[in-house]
């Protein structure tokens, strides 16, 4: 992160601001965490386009205008501005709180650069603005905190970690963004886990696992080759977590497998809870046998594959960056990366001609890996139902084991039961001939 030069004429004019009194902020990393805090008019102050809350959000909005250097050249610029105003009016939960600053008001100040950069209280200060455009006329100044003119980069990020993603936050992040600035942190301090966990006040598995359950959509968005980005997956943390989780210590050809159907799932809307049956090592397999029932689907695949085959070797390096080098020999390989670059809203030819849209074929896909995950769901319990007299007796041997062990000392005491014993002997041995008898 790096903190642009303050800008003289704004840091002048925020300089000379009547200042109303001086208020501790305990987050502050400083000894002296008092700031002084001024009334700026909403419109004036300027919204950080470093805010973590809105990072998948940029990433959206690069895709969308072409730019790739939107929120960076000119950061204070009104082209960024207005994206990053437009990002935060977007965001859920912003007309509650509108809302709430209507009725309330500001409760809170905003902290802010010395030349007007807000560091916290952004979403708080653009319903304010918007407050303001729709006429309420109270809302026209916020409370800001100013911080000194020699703050640095790491402290502003070390601010907002702590002002912002601290549990008992009322705004919350969303887990993508949450784990793309656990992933920003996890590159600052040294890959150590650690210090990312106390810097994000939560425990380090947890951290951990963020940053793993972002891999797998980093790897998703990179194979859709712009179809989809991060945000599209916000609702699925589910089944990345799982995922994640899964895959972590498995063999490679198992984790491509599970990999692929996840993340053909996850395109098609399938449940999460219907996909974990299918983490096994055969679930490519499994979800291709299902496919192939349906004739509709048996010809796209066979677009799929033969798509596959006429394409460029650059396009099969790619998938099998995301997938694994043991990806090819998946049988949901060619299918997932066709799916997978087509938007939900465009329209595919088959082989034989025929026209589909991507929403049709992702529906149809979805009725049939659930189909699969049901079918994966009764193998289970037959398995279960096949070694679950076998496990029981193991269990039964390791608790006489114990109770040939106990015997001795339980003999010692006065009140030592030997009838029972020998009724219970009796059991056992009855139970015995039944089981050699039970055909």
């Amino acid at each position: 992160m790096t903190v642009p030069a303050l800008e003289p004429d704004r840091a002048a004019f925020l300089a000379a601001r009547e200042k109303k009194n001086r208020v501790t902020v305990p987050a502050w990393p400083r000894e002296d965490k008092d700031m002084p805090q001024v009334e700026l008019e909403a419109t004036w102050v300027r919204f950080s386009t470093l805010n973590g809350r809105t990072r998948a959000e940029q990433l959206r909005m690069i895709k969308t205008t072409g730019r790739p250097d939107l929120f960076q050249s000119d950061p204070l610029g009104p082209d960024a501005q207005k994206a990053q105003y437009e990002i935060l009016c977007g965001q859920d939960g912003f007309e509650a709180l509108k809302d709430d600053l209507r009725h309330r008001g500001q409760q809170e100040p905003a902290i802010i650069t010395a030349d007007g950069v807000l560091i916290n209280g952004n979403r708080r200060s653009a319903a304010m603005r918007s407050l303001f455009e729709d006429g309420v006329l109270k809302t026209k100044y916020v409370k800001c905190l100013v911080l000194p003119t020699d703050t640095t980069a790491d402290e502003l990020e070390d601010l907002e970690a702590e002002l912002q993603v601290a549990r008992d936050f009322k705004e919350g992040y969303s887990w993508i963004n949450e784990a793309l600035m656990i992933e920003k942190y996890y590159n600052r301090e040294g890959k150590d886990w650690d210090r990312v966990a106390i810097r994000m006040h939560r425990k380090t598995s947890d951290v951990r696992d963020l940053y793993e359950k972002l891999q797998q959509v980093h790897q998703l968005v990179a194979l859709s080759e712009g179809a989809r980005d991060h945000l599209s997956f916000t609702a699925n943390e589910s089944a990345f977590d799982e995922l994640a989780a899964h895959v972590r210590n498995k063999p490679a050809h198992e984790a491509d497998a599970v990999k692929a159907v996840y993340f053909l799932g996850t395109l098609a809307g399938t449940e999460y809870r219907k996909l974990r049956n299918l983490r096994r090592p055969d679930a490519a397999a499994l979800v291709r046998e299902e496919l192939e029932k349906e004739p509709a689907l048996r010809r796209v695949l066979e677009t799929a594959d033969a798509q596959a085959s006429s394409g460029s070797p650059e396009a099969h390096d790619d998938l099998d960056d995301v997938l694994g080098e043991s990806a090819p020999a998946s049988p949901l390989h060619s299918l997932l990366g066709f799916v997978a670059t087509r938007r939900p809203e465009a329209n595919l030819t088959l082989v034989d001609g025929e026209k589909v849209s991507v929403q049709d074929l992702l529906g149809s896909l979805k009725s049939s890996i659930t189909a699969a995950a049901d079918e994966a769901e009764e193998q289970g319990r037959d398995k279960s139902a096949l070694i679950a007299p076998i496990k029981r007796v193991n269990k039964a041997i390791e608790e006489l084991q114990r109770a040939v062990s106990a015997l001795p000392k339980a003999r010692a005491f006065p009140e030592w039961d030997e009838s029972g014993l020998t009724a219970g002997i009796a059991t056992i041995e009855e139970l015995l001939t039944a089981l050699k008898e039970t055909h």
